[in-house]
């Protein structure tokens, strides 16, 4: 599987930060029955690598590790049965190790110069992030413009509103987002949740 097929499954990629690993299947369950079937799981909390374990259990769910900023954590969420890697930023290092093992890689960029880095490592797939703080989506488009084959994961600060805009813009495949999940929600809400962000894309 291609980072292009992931990107191109769901039109918003929940962003999931796990505190307990008990609660990771059951969100799992809630988010790919509502149409949701890509997962990342944020490497920002201890329980992270149990939380990729259990998700991967549930049917359908293509799960991931985010916030990926170090050759360690990689060899650790390879362990965990990871099947793309997710990352805030890129460094010539990490991003190296990863595109020689061949996982499916999304790089965080946020500027011309951290898509030229990736560019020199081959990829052509990005995270443009914190995408709202970095310009929003005028500035998307306007790197977009010089770097033509560059497909992008716009993340930080998309909400319901917004990301509709950012998937009319041909370039963009897919969001990052974590209103999806609301602290707090139930997992018919989560489902219910899923199932809107799944339609935005039409």
């Amino acid at each position: 599987m291609t980072i292009e097929t992931i990107m191109r499954t769901s039109a918003v990629i929940p962003v999931l930060v796990i505190d307990d690993a008990t609660t990771a299947r059951p969100l799992a369950e809630a988010l790919v029955a509502g149409g949701l079937k890509v997962l990342e799981v944020t490497m920002r909390t201890p329980a992270a690598l149990d939380a990729i374990r259990e998700m991967k259990q549930v049917e359908g769910a293509i799960v991931g590790a985010g916030t990926v900023v170090n050759t360690d954590q990689f060899a650790r969420v390879m362990d965990a049965g990871a099947e793309f890697i997710v990352s805030p930023g890129l460094t010539e290092r990490l991003g190296s190790v990863i595109v020689e093992s061949g996982v499916p890689f999304l790089p965080g960029v946020a500027n011309a110069g951290d898509i030229m880095r990736g560019y020199d490592l081959g990829l052509r797939h990005f995270k443009f992030f914190p995408a709202e703080t970095s310009g929003g989506l005028k500035a998307l488009k306007a790197l977009a413009a010089p770097f033509y084959e560059a497909k992008f994961c716009p993340t930080g600060g998309i909400t319901p509103a917004t990301a509709p805009d950012w998937l009319g813009f041909d370039p963009v495949l897919c969001v990052g987002g974590s209103w999806v999940t609301p602290k707090g929600a139930s997992m018919a809400e989560v489902e219910a949740l899923a199932r809107e962000a799944a339609g935005m894309r039409g």
